[in-house]
């Protein structure tokens, strides 16, 4: 188990898949906005596993782009893809998916939720950038647009988002039971949801480096609470 806080019945165990790099800073910061919500996480790499069975809930955070063949796309060149990452992350989504586990996915954890629901995604949006920029920063310098009536909407009480940046892929083709519940400017999807009962929510923006914004934390603890009622 990654996490020191130490086992704690009274806190739910949130599983984070991520990079087995050893400086993780999403990792760092998923952490603490997961204790701040009022669960416990433990890290998840392919080095570092922790059993399915033991989890309440899961996140499948960013990082390097999943393999394309997933969607039955071509790989790009220069590009390294990790086939053991993606592999480990199938599993956790398939469970949470087969056992009902309240799910969130963080920009790459999002766009690997829609591909494996059936989805595919856009290789590289940056030349089909009309509204917005390239530019990569983890501070909130970009809006989303909130679906009206879908979930995200209702929990942040916004009709708009000011989100960070750190991706050059994007959602195309959407999952089957996934509803779009937000865009950027150039009309990207940013948000899904699960349009039924499943507890699902991904984001194509870095919320944990926007804990600090109450908008951002509401969605850790949303999916602290689900994992607390199972």
């Amino acid at each position: 188990m990654a996490s020191d806080a130490g086992p704690n019945p009274q806190r739910p165990c949130i599983g984070v898949t991520g990079s087995a790099r050893r400086f993780s800073p999403s990792w760092h910061a998923i952490r603490l906005s997961v204790l701040l919500s009022g669960g416990r996480a433990v890290r998840i790499t392919t080095r570092q596993r922790y059993p399915h069975e033991h989890l309440d809930a899961v996140i499948v955070s960013g990082g390097d782009d999943i393999h394309p063949g997933l969607y039955d796309s071509e790989e790009l060149p220069d590009k390294e893809y990790d086939h053991d990452r993606d592999e480990l992350e199938q599993s956790y989504i398939r469970y949470a998916l087969d056992e009902n586990l309240p799910l969130m996915g963080i920009c790459r954890g999002y766009q690997l939720i829609n591909v494996m629901m059936g989805g595919s995604l856009h290789l590289d949006i940056r030349q089909m950038r009309r509204k917005t920029s390239n530019f990569g920063t983890v501070l909130p310098r970009k809006t989303v647009l909130l679906e009206p009536g879908s979930f995200i909407a209702t929990l942040t009480g916004r009709e708009r988002l000011r989100v960070n940046s750190l991706h050059y892929q994007a959602v195309d083709r959407v999952g089957e039971e996934l509803l779009v519940a937000g865009r950027d400017r150039d009309q990207f999807v940013q948000v899904l949801e699960h349009h039924e009962a499943a507890p699902i929510l991904g984001v194509q923006w870095h919320p944990e480096y926007l804990f600090y914004l109450p908008s951002h934390l509401l969605l850790f603890r949303w999916l602290v609470r689900q994992a607390a009622a199972r």
